[in-house]
């Protein structure tokens, strides 16, 4: 059984999506730790990576004050690398989180089969407290319980938002370029739904 599989999608995959991917990872251990349990098998309960819809900054390190902000919040900065998002990035996930609803767009018009689980991320973010988690399997630290547990979710929360859709409200501002002020607001925007993610992925 594979990990419970996060894509995080924005343009150029050096600022927003890559904060996204590193932040819920770091959710992630936190979490485990919480619950007194090893943080070191995170990536084996939740993959969390990124990709851009761009692809010209392939290779690059992520945008240092993307960087700096992941860092200063716990997480890990080391080791990334920007892509360019390809279709089986879309297929191998269980969740695809968007940084715009334009971004939900390009996702959705390469692969239509992931419309029911491609989310703006803070549309998701809404959308997780109108899921009724009591309705959830039962969650225990396995890749098993937490996949299955994933799945369900994100079908609840598919089935929370109607024909609404996104709002303007949450597409995430593009930081590159700005100040820390801007990634450090961006950011808090990310953890206000990869945070509730990874507690309700291992309740």
């Amino acid at each position: 059984m594979p990990p419970f599989t996060v894509l995080h999608v924005c343009m150029g995959n050096i600022c927003r999506s890559p904060m996204a991917e590193r932040l819920l990872a770091l959710a992630v251990r936190e979490r485990l730790t919480r619950l007194g349990l090893d943080p070191a098998g995170a990536d084996e309960l939740v993959h969390s990576h990124s990709a851009g819809t761009g692809g010209w900054h392939a290779g690059e390190e992520m945008n240092p004050p993307a960087a700096r902000q992941v860092v200063s919040r716990g997480g890990e900065a080391e080791g990334f690398a920007a892509r360019k998002l390809r279709s089986d990035h879309i297929d191998a996930a269980d969740l695809v989180l968007t940084a715009t609803a334009d971004q939900q767009d390009y996702v959705v018009a390469l692969r239509p089969d992931a419309a029911a689980r491609t989310f703006v991320l803070g549309e998701f973010g809404r959308l997780l407290g109108a899921v009724d988690v009591t309705g959830l399997p039962e969650s225990s630290a396995t890749p098993e319980a937490v996949h299955a547990r994933g799945v369900a979710l994100v079908a609840a929360a598919h089935g929370a938002r109607h024909d609404s859709g996104s709002l303007a409200t949450d597409d995430l501002d593009d930081p590159w370029g700005r100040g820390d002020q801007c990634f450090s607001r961006v950011a808090d925007e990310i953890e206000e739904t990869v945070q509730p993610l990874a507690a309700t992925l291992l309740p």
